[in-house]
Formats: C-alpha cells, structure tokens, sequence
C-alpha cells in the first residue's frame, strides 16, 4: 500500500496541512484524483508521497486518466499558502478544475506556426524597447495610451513561441478580453486560449484539460486567475494595465497577481513585462530601488497621427456652466451636439468607486481631510458627524466652510444611471448606452464591442471599464462628468487612483484617428492629481505622491494589513477590535497600529465591522499576527491595495 498527501478541492475544507489517503498503486506527484472528504467526493491532487502515518487513513476512490498537474503549478501553490495564508481547500480551487469527468475530450487544436505578416511596423521605440528585454526579468513598461503596447507584447510572444515556450497575457477586466484576444488570434490563431469566470462550468473543465494536454505551446489570455494555467513551460508573462485594483482578490487567498506573477516567473525562468501607462507608485518605487529595466514609450504609435486632443477643464464651482442640465455643463453639451451633427462618438465617463458621499465647499473647493492621515474623511448622516476610516478621528460635519465661511456644503454623488436618462431626454434621437457594474448580460460592453468599434452607438455612458484599453476610431468628445469622485474616498491610494483613471479615459481620444475635445467637469481644478493627468506630468505626481506616503507611513515604506471584526452591534465590535489590538501589543510584534474605526462598510448584513490597519517594516511580521488571528468572525487581507 502507498501513502500519499494530497490538496482537496474544497471550500469545506479549512485546514491548512495536507491529508493523507492511501493507494494501492505506485502515483505521481501532481496526478488528479477523486478522494472522500467527509460525506462527498471532491476532487484532489497529490503532492507528495509519505510514509505510512500513524493514524487510519481512506482510500483513494479515483484516479483521473488527464496527465499530471505541472511542478510549477504545485509550487506556486506552497509558495501562495506561505505568502498569502489561506485555507489549503480554497488554494487547491485555484488549481484544479470543479470536476474531471471520464467523457471529457480535449481538443486536437490544429495550430498553425503564427502569422506575422499584417502587423505594423515597429517603431524606433518600440524596436528600442524590445532590445532591451534581453532575457528573465522584470520589465515595467511605461507607456502612453496609444503607443503600441500590445505590439509589444505579440512580438515578445512571437520570440516566446518560436523558443517552443507558452505565454500568459492577462487583462484586469473581462470586457478587455475579447478585444485582445482578437488582436493575438490575428497572428496565433487557435493557439490562442481564453480563459474567465463567465465561461460555462463546462468550458471552464474542458479549458483547464486542453492547457494541461496541451503538447504544443500555447497564449493563454484571461484576468489574474489565468496564472494558475496548467501550463509546462512558460517563457513569458504580461500584465496589461498593470495599476488596476482588479489584478488584487478580494477573497481569500487574497493574492496581487503582480507578486504571483513574479514567482511564477521566477518558477520557469520566465521575462515578466508589467505594462501600463500609469504604473503603481509601489511598482515604480521597487523598480527603481531594486534597478530593475523601466521602459517608456512617449510617442503614438500611429505614425500618420495628424490630430490631437484638445482639453478644456470646466470649474463646477461657477454654477453658471449649469442650465439645462444637472450634471452636464454647457460646455460638454455644445460638443455632445457637435458631434451628433457630424456622425462622431461621444463617450461619457462618470468613476462610480464613490459610494462615499463628497464632503466639499461649493464656493472654495476646500475638502474634508484626516489631520492625521491626509485621507478624505467619510460623512455619517445617522451621526451627522466626519470620520476617518484609517484611524478613527472624528469631527462634527460643519454648517458652513471652515476656509471661507460659505454656507453650501456639498454631501452628494450622481451615478451613470442619471447621466444616461439626462443624456436621453436632452438628446431623444441619439443612439446611447449605459456600461457599469448593473448591466446585464446582455447589456456587458464585451457583447456590443464589434458595433460600438463601428459607430452604431452615439453616446457611451460608463464607468472604468471604459476607460482602460479601447482604441474607438470615431470617438471625438469625451467628456469627464466628475474628476473629483475617487478624491473623495477615505483611503490612502484616492489621489494615486484619481490620477490613474483621469490619464487612462483621457488616452480614449487624442490616438491620431480623428481631432478630439475633452472635457473635464471639476471642482477642483488646481488639485495636483487633476493637473498632472491634464498636464501628463507623471514626474512631479511621482514625487508629491510618494513624498506624501513617506510622511504618513503608507506603502511602499511599509507593509499593510487589514484586520476586520463583525459583531452584532457597534459596541461589541469595537470592543473585539480594542482587545486583540492589546492582545498584539502584548506578543511583542514589531508592529504599528491604528485604530480600531468603522469599516468603510460599517455595517454589513446586519453585522457591524470594525477595523485595525497594522503596518510593519517587516512583511513576516504581519504573517504573525495573521496566526494569532481568531478564528471567528474576524477577516484579513495582507498587502491591501486600499483600506476600504
């Protein structure tokens, strides 16, 4: 008899050390295998073979004829469990498919060497940049919307192939998907695999079994959760829009796909291209003191480029830019029905990340921050007070400034919603759709990709999923309905993201195909994030920015960890947060902390939250405080990409 440790796919499984079952037959590491776990068969694989145990232990039930999980893979899966601690049940979901059924086929792709010849020419920063990227590494490439990035990335995957090595592309965002699936499938063809959430359970087993059969190398494209393809030899992987919160999973393990990605390089001595023309401060910060190549394209790639983008900033603060409309100022509406008459595409950007209300003088501009943290504060209408929801100062909300003593004190948000119905009544006979979060199925951008890139919408109206990678050749007004909204958030990361989205939906326009006006909505027009995007100063938002985190201690010159109780009433949450904050205190943890506060979400399903924010010079010092973490009704995530 044999004995072996295996990793259960299961959520109901919450331990953290692997199980020992036994065979009659000789397997190898990594082979797929069915295995019961309490009263069900769940779906396993082995990732060692052990000694005979000292306790009684079941059988195996099944061994699946697919070829066995990749060595890399199993690593990647310890080196998760260590860095990023979650139960072993969750880690062995990212690994393996649902199910493995005996009627499963894979598909014989017929692939075909790539097809290179339509691509454009490289420019001389393009060939610049590719010279540079010389062998495994990580390469931040800092490039302008519109300054040919992915013709990067095919021609690394181009080089990549020919070595007989697969790549990973990966994308923050479903929608983006198809999109730059096309665009490799051109050159590829079926050696192209996409792989997302929305596939079918189906598709998703069948997907995971022609990776894992596959003999020749394949371009798998997908957001964070393709890195954990079953693929055998990796030569290279790319993060497209490298700053987007998307690549961080909100559940557990709560892994940023930037540091997966960078172990899973280092596994198969792979090239790692983070790409973005609005990099993390954090990347850039650790480029840059750990020498790593920084690789910039400033110029369009297009090079009959003839038209460029002109940006008029309209100050919300004069109400008379308002009339006959409530959120659109005259300005934007001038260019809407310009461009209606002369059959050009509008877009309408509105970030709806602001859940919190805008706490802001009308007259002056003037903004409710924490004197202690520099972040927004949080209006409380129930309480009618400001808080702060890193560190919990608290103040009354005032009646009138406290700058300029003007009385109209702004507490207000609109959403996307309102801006469509505003749009249809000012404009009955325009062509508009709405793309956000609520959008059904149906409705999802990815679906009306191919007639919106044609012209058969006139008016887009949408969140961020519309302001990162689309290349739309009529689009010539674009208009910012709010560049304040993500100010407004209570967390460190608002000015760093403001300035993200600001740059990323202004590089809609101004790509060469056709002259373009923006208009950007504020009421704070002289703030340092708004005036780098408009002025495409990323060097002194650089430096303001991180010289503000130095001073308040935030990343990247500290490690993060959030802590969250729920409880059944707001003193009892508090009062848990208070105790294992001492309880910190008295094991000796090199730490700081902060707080207890309300979550940002202070009530959740009828249970209050509160939360510590715990920074430390040291990462593993929080992994301490993770293993004294009680078990009940407490949550955490390390290396938060915000405290909200």
């Amino acid at each position: 008899m044999y004995f072996y440790q295996v990793w259960v796919r299961s959520n109901h499984f919450h331990g953290n050390e692997a199980l020992t079952y036994q065979s009659p037959q000789r397997l190898a590491v990594g082979t797929v295998v069915s295995v019961p776990l309490q009263r069900e068969q769940v779906l396993a694989v082995i990732t060692k073979a052990t000694m005979k145990p000292t306790f009684t232990t079941k059988h195996i039930t099944k061994v699946h004829d697919v070829p066995t999980v990749p060595q890399q893979v199993l690593q990647l899966g310890e080196w998760l469990k260590a860095y990023y601690p979650a139960p072993l049940g969750l880690i062995a979901q990212h690994l393996l498919p649902a199910h493995v059924h005996a009627k499963d086929t894979t598909e014989q792709l017929s692939i075909q060497p790539p097809h290179a010849a339509g691509l454009p020419t490289l420019t001389i920063e393009q060939t610049n940049v590719l010279e540079h990227i010389t062998g495994p590494d990580t390469y931040l490439l800092h490039g302008r919307t519109g300054s040919g990035k992915t013709r990067i990335y095919i021609e690394l995957a181009l080089r990549t192939i020919t070595e007989n090595r697969s790549c990973i592309i990966l994308t923050p965002e479903i929608s983006l998907t198809s999109q730059l699936a096309t665009q490799f499938r051109n050159v590829f063809g079926k050696r192209v695999i996409v792989l997302h959430s929305q596939l079918t359970p189906k598709e998703r087993r069948l997907t995971w079994l022609n990776i894992v059969s596959a003999t020749e190398p394949l371009i798998v494209i997908g957001p964070r959760s393709a890195l954990f393809s079953p693929l055998r030899s990796i030569g290279l992987i790319v993060l497209d829009e490298a700053h987007e919160p998307a690549y961080k999973q909100e559940q557990a393990p709560h892994y940023l796909a930037s540091r997966v990605a960078g172990k899973l390089a280092g596994l198969h001595k792979a090239v790692l291209v983070l790409g973005s023309a609005t990099p993390l401060i954090t990347d850039y910060f650790v480029a840059t003191q750990k020498h790593k190549p920084i690789l910039e394209l400033s110029t369009l790639a297009q090079s009959t480029a003839q038209y460029s983008t002109r940006i008029e900033v309209v100050d919300l603060k004069e109400r008379t830019v308002l009339g006959r409309s409530t959120y659109l100022s005259q300005p934007l509406l001038t260019h809407i029905e310009t461009a209606l008459l002369k059959k050009e595409q509008v877009l309408l950007y509105l970030n709806r990340r602001g859940t919190a209300r805008i706490i802001l003088c009308e007259n002056c501009g003037w903004q409710a921050l924490c004197p202690h943290c520099d972040v927004p504060l949080t209006y409380h209408g129930d309480s009618h007070e400001l808080r702060c929801h890193v560190c919990n100062y608290h103040e009354s909300a005032p009646n009138t400034c406290p700058v300029c003593g003007h009385p109209n004190i702004i507490f207000r948000a609109v959403g996307t919603k309102a801006v469509a119905a505003d749009i249809a009544r000012l404009f009955p006979g325009a062509r508009v759709q709405r793309f956000d979060a609520d959008n059904q199925k149906a409705e999802r951008f990815e679906q009306h990709y191919e007639a919106i890139h044609a012209g058969e919408v006139d008016i887009l109206v949408g969140t961020q999923l519309l302001a990162k990678g689309l290349d739309l050749p009529r689009l010539s007004t674009l208009g910012i309905i709010n560049a304040d909204t993500s100010l407004s958030m209570p967390d460190f990361s608002s000015n760093e993201r403001t300035y993200q989205l600001l740059k990323q939906v202004l590089g809609r326009v101004g790509r060469g195909h056709i002259a373009a006006t923006a208009i950007i909505q504020t009421y704070q027009p002289d703030h340092p994030a708004i005036r780098a995007a408009i002025e495409d100063d990323w060097t002194a938002f650089y430096r303001a920015e991180l010289e503000s985190r130095q001073l308040y201690n935030f990343p990247p010159f500290c490690y993060l960890l959030k802590l969250v109780v729920r409880r059944a009433s707001a003193a009892r949450a508090e009062k848990a947060a208070e105790a294992f904050a001492e309880t910190i205190r008295a094991t000796g943890i090199r730490v700081r902390i902060e707080g207890p506060a309300p979550s940002f979400y202070e009530k959740f399903q009828n249970k209050y939250q509160w939360q510590l924010v715990i920074k430390a010079n040291e990462r593993s010092q929080l992994l301490k405080v993770i293993n004294i973490l009680p078990k009940s009704n407490w949550s955490y995530d390390i290396d938060p990409i915000n405290l909200l």
